[in-house]
């Protein structure tokens, strides 16, 4: 899946930090007293070899989520919303992340990209998470569910080389890239409500403060209560 979204987005990583903050169209700001429920971060970390294929580090994305989920927790205050840390990891609850991940993936493709923009849609950020979301409210007693989708490759000693010998042909090749997706999902109708994206082609996330500059940039504009 990310050799595909690396192949799409790829010429849109030459650019800063691409995070573009959507939400649905009947949806201003959170209710009042609402109460949201961290979903299981969908995270992985990769090499990309000279070929550009992806390989994936265990080490790496457990580094990657544990500085993501502190992150997470450090600004629960400054969300203004209590944060319910869902920690099972059930059949349903990794089909739900599932789900997302692939609708997430059809946002940024259908919405953000002029190209494959879906007449239907109209340019509305009209989502939803394609499965029934009653019981995870009624699981949890939240009104929302927050899913977070990142994916992030770094580059092989073999791919650098291949850089540095392409660019003294005037082409270039990407290191590696960093996708992630946010969606604040309404449990009562499993509408997408809000959503950010963010594609760029730098950022570390086995360090501490780069994953919290990512955290940062994928909940800009986080709505509030």
């Amino acid at each position: 899946m990310l050799r595909i979204l690396v192949l799409i987005l790829g010429t849109l990583v030459s650019q800063a930090a691409l995070a573009q903050t959507v939400r649905a169209p009947d949806f201003d700001r959170l209710a009042g007293n609402s109460r949201i429920v961290l979903m299981p971060l969908d995270v992985e970390l990769f090499t990309m070899t000279a070929g550009g294929m992806t390989e994936p580090q265990a080490h790496w994305t457990d580094q990657a989520r544990g500085h993501l989920l502190a992150s997470l927790r450090r600004r629960e205050a400054a969300m203004d919303t209590p944060l319910i840390e869902l920690t099972e990891q059930d059949s349903k609850v990794a089909e739900l992340n599932h789900l997302h991940g692939a609708v997430a993936g059809a946002i940024a493709l259908h919405h953000y990209l002029t190209y494959y923009e879906l007449p239907t849609k109209e340019k509305r950020m009209d989502w939803h998470i394609g499965a029934d979301t009653d019981w995870l409210r009624e699981k949890t007693g939240a009104d929302y569910a927050l899913f977070l989708f990142v994916r992030d490759s770094y580059a092989t000693a073999e791919r650098k080389v291949t850089m540095f010998l392409a660019a003294m042909l005037g082409v270039g090749i990407p290191a590696g890239i960093q996708i992630g997706y946010a969606s604040l999902v309404d449990l009562q109708t499993g509408q997408i409500v809000w959503f950010n994206r963010l594609v760029r082609g730098t950022g570390d996330l086995r360090e501490a403060e780069p994953a919290e500059e990512s955290i940062t940039a994928l909940l800009d504009k986080f709505p509030r209560q």
